[in-house]
């Protein structure tokens, strides 16, 4: 029987299209802090961003991944409504 030469850490094609999706939703978040006019939120968002994603660095489950997803899309419509009413 041949063994595979893919090393066993190596992620699925579901588990890499969803790691992209993930990496994509962040780099919005900390794109749309940019935008945001006091450096004291500016840089408590970013944190806030940080910490949150890297705190959910070694989930797994993938409902709880999926919920983290919306979530975090949720997130970044908010703050995007509240920068476009803060402009207007």
């Amino acid at each position: 029987m041949a063994t595979s030469r893919i090393p066993s850490s190596t992620l699925s094609l579901k588990q890499f299209l969803q790691r992209q999706n993930i990496l994509g939703i962040y780099r919005n978040i900390m794109r749309t802090i940019r935008r945001v006019p006091d450096e004291t939120d500016r840089k408590y968002l970013r944190d806030w961003a940080r910490d949150e994603f890297k705190r959910n660095r070694n989930a797994t489950d993938q409902d709880a991944i999926c919920m983290m997803i919306r979530q975090a899309n949720n997130h970044l419509e908010e703050l995007q409504r509240s920068l476009a009413l803060a402009m207007n």
